[in-house]
């Protein structure tokens, strides 16, 4: 067959190099490298994953007979080239250091032109362990060489004489191993162990659990059903996989036997088959991952991955069998969400090993709605211990650790791309890449993405969520429909899509039909679905009735073991108290609150409500404290602290102050922060604008609010901009639109409580 043509140009993660002009960009944009940085470069992508020596580049960069302090020269050069690259030689991502011999490229590196490959298997999504890099180790250089290397390489891949069991059309499902050795710690901890080593392969794609849960319930099983080699069989059917991984182990004497066979669902054909015998229960570990690699090989992997993305097993999870079964146990528990009794297996993992990476960052899940200071602590200490993980795990911690931890919402960007760029079939990084484009406010996206998380994983009900939530802020209503109607067809049972047909109908003023979802068919006790309508009924000022919502679904979180839910739900509710003119009320709520969580959005929500009820006190501390633990947060740099400040400085008649203090939230006001009000930024600089008597410019901030309620939706400030934009047309002069602005709020309020302030106020 022809050959393809050498590419001219070399990318790795986010970097191109043009072998022609010598030019590395980043992201498209043109990076500075010196003579020397470059030319190691260049050295090094001629032979990625290779030692180059010293030697070899002195030889080829710094002829002996002209140069003098070369170590020196080339630790600067090999500096500036790291530089360039954003990289650490503690924890390198693209060049490894070997004392005393040389470097390494350990980046893959493929064509510019070129797309990742990817067979693919398909695993239940026990603990969605996810991980880093994955593409071909393709060669690449300068030189005439490189170019004569990728077309080899690119021939081998396309030649049809390689056998190719899998393409990367095709998924697994992983059937849950025959455990005859009488040991119960086998029980699920060698599915789960073989599950992380074939997620490292950048190649391999395994059904994800969330689909064998909802297609268990389908077939009419438990969504926990054990999948027999049998049951596995109709899951395959059904999920339109190609293969059956099956697994047993057994005992002989001494010695552990452990077998794996790969069998086409729908013929029944044996694919591969693979046996190693372990010579003691310590051992079993290390053969299941020797196994596990010559099964990827043979399944249609090129060797140069599999060499690559391989990391050994007792390194990737844990080298107790103990610890690994805990953890196998903690991550059904995750999926049954049963968080309380995840965190004692997560727990007893750690106990059983120190510097279990991952047992630490899903122990920090699993304390998401009880304690945010525990959930941060355990993905903190995965990220200090994640050079022990997987190529996908390290991904994971490093998105948890910058998500949650940190706040950093670029930080947080970048590594979901990247993840998602090497492992294209993750559903993971799409998913969780949307919600970050959502708090961007970048709302096309964050669309994009969660239908693509959607396309790789039908029927998930996240994914289902965040892309109805990204068309309903878009205010693509049609669009909303018709994802609500393919959910249907498709038997999807998700209390987000009755959240969404809620959200629907207030955008489209339909009280009656919102009545028939919160009395319909449905989840109605579930608290995040209670404080929406605790939500609504504020909205339309029905505060009382708002009140008493807050209260049984607050209780019903403390009483679940969600305090920090819990007290996020009172925090939201004062802050309406502080919006709608009841300070005492509000000071009370916020009080609450901090007695049961001091996190970061207890706090930020705190802080504001109390500048809001003039308690400046208490705001400022809440405000320090924040600027102190979260320098690095988005959300309390963008958001929390600009609001808090503009809102004090009204206080003090400061319009000026306000104003400027807001200009840090400009970039993100149109963003969506499940923890706080959506546009609140907006809504204060409005009110300094209505105190500095500019109505014009006041009236074009409440505008930004009422035309796009898909944003603001049942937020207090959606129905406060009504009345807002009638005092500034009241200021212009514009009596006729003023007198239609107060109306529509009155309109809005037609039940309301008649003792709020702000009612009053409006009909004074």
């Amino acid at each position: 067959m022809e050959q393809p043509a050498p590419n001219s140009s070399i990318r790795f993660g986010v970097f191109e190099l043009d072998l022609r002009s010598g030019e590395l960009r980043k992201a498209g944009t043109r990076i500075r490298l010196q003579d020397q940085p470059l030319k190691i470069l260049m050295a090094l992508l001629e032979q990625p994953g290779a030692v180059v020596t010293r030697e070899e580049l002195k030889q080829r960069i710094w002829p002996s007979d002209s140069f003098g302090d070369f170590d020196h020269a080339v630790n600067v050069a090999v500096a500036k080239l790291r530089a360039a690259l954003s990289d650490s030689a503690d924890t390198p991502r693209y060049v490894e250091t070997l004392p005393r011999r040389g470097y390494r490229f350990i980046f893959p590196v493929i064509p510019s032109a070129e797309k990742p490959l990817a067979n693919s298997v398909v695993l239940p999504r026990a603990h969605t362990p996810m991980g880093k890099k994955i593409l071909p180790w393709l060669p690449a250089s300068a030189t005439g060489v490189i170019a004569v290397a990728l077309a080899a390489s690119l021939w081998w891949w396309l030649s049809p004489h390689r056998p190719k069991m899998l393409t990367d059309k095709d998924t697994v499902v992983l059937a849950d191993f025959e455990n005859t050795t009488g040991d119960a710690v086998f029980d699920g901890t060698i599915r789960q162990g073989l599950a992380v080593q074939l997620e490292q392969s950048p190649f391999l794609r395994l059904i994800s659990d969330a689909t064998v849960r909802q297609t268990l319930r389908l077939m009419s099983q438990p969504s926990d059903a054990r999948l027999t080699p049998e049951i596995a069989q109709q899951l395959c059917m059904r999920t339109a996989s190609t293969a059956v991984l099956d697994g047993s182990i057994a005992k002989l004497g001494n010695q552990y036997v452990l077998g794996l066979k790969a069998i086409n669902c729908r013929t029944g054909d044996l694919l591969v088959e693979e046996q190693v015998t372990a010579d003691g229960k310590e051992e079993v570990l290390s053969a299941l991952a020797q196994a596990a690699s010559r099964l990827r090989t043979r399944l249609g992997e090129s060797v140069g991955t599999v060499q690559r993305f391989n990391t050994p097993l007792e390194q990737v999870t844990t080298p107790s069998l103990e610890a690994l079964h805990s953890y196998s146990l903690g991550r059904a528990m995750i999926d049954r969400e049963d968080r309380a009794g995840a965190v004692q297996l997560f727990q007893r993992a750690i106990s059983l090993d120190p510097n279990f990476a991952m047992a630490y960052a899903s122990l920090g899940v699993a304390y998401g709605e009880s304690s945010e200071e525990e959930s941060l602590a355990n993905f903190s200490k995965a990220y200090e211990l994640r050079e022990h993980v997987s190529e996908r795990e390290r991904f994971y911690i490093d998105a948890h650790y910058h998500d949650s931890v940190t706040g950093d919402w670029e930080m947080a960007r970048q590594t979901y791309e990247l993840w998602g760029q090497l492992y294209p079939r993750d559903d993971i990084p799409h998913l969780n890449l949307s919600g970050i484009y959502s708090d961007l406010g970048q709302y096309e996206k964050a669309r994009t993405e969660a239908a693509e998380s959607l396309r790789l994983l039908p029927g998930d009900c996240l994914s289902y969520e965040v892309l109805l939530s990204s068309l309903l802020h878009l205010e693509r209503l049609d669009e909303v429909r018709a994802v609500l109607k393919s959910a249907e067809q498709q038997n999807a049972s998700c209390l987000h899509l009755q959240i969404a047909r809620f959200e629907l109908a207030f955008l489209q003023n339909d009280e009656p039909e919102m009545a028939r979802i919160a009395n319909g068919p449905g989840d109605k006790d579930d608290l995040l679905f209670s404080h929406i309508q605790a939500q609504t009924a504020a909205y339309y000022g029905r505060l009382r009735e708002s009140r008493e919502l807050v209260r049984h679904t607050a209780s019903s979180a403390r009483q679940s073991n969600q305090e920090e839910l819990g007290a996020y739900l009172e925090e939201s509710a004062a802050e309406s108290e502080a919006l709608f003119g009841n300070a005492e009320l509000a000071e009370r709520g916020v009080r609450e609150a901090l007695a049961r969580s001091n996190g970061r959005n207890i706090e930020g929500l705190g802080a504001v409500t109390l500048a809001l009820a003039r308690d400046e006190r208490g705001a400022r501390s809440l405000d320090n404290d924040l600027a102190r633990r979260f320098p690095q947060s988005a959300l309390v740099q963008t958001n929390y602290l600009p609001s808090v400040h503009a809102e004090l400085a009204l206080n003090h008649l400061d319009t000026g102050k306000a104003l400027e203090s807001l200009r840090m939230a400009a970039p993100y006001e149109l963003g969506d922060y499940e923890q706080c009000n959506a546009m609140f930024p907006i809504y204060l600089r409005g009110q300094g604008y209505l105190m500095a008597r500019r109505g014009g410019e006041a009236a074009a901030e409440f505008q930004k609010i009422l035309v796009h309620r898909g944003i603001a939706l049942n937020s207090p400030i959606g129905v406060l901009a009504h009345l807002q934009i009638a005092r500034a047309f009241t200021i212009q002069g514009e009596t006729a639109n003023a007198r239609v602005a107060y109306q529509d709020f009155l309109t809005l309020w037609k039940d309301a409580d008649p003792d709020i302030p702000v009612l009053k106020q409006a009909k004074a």
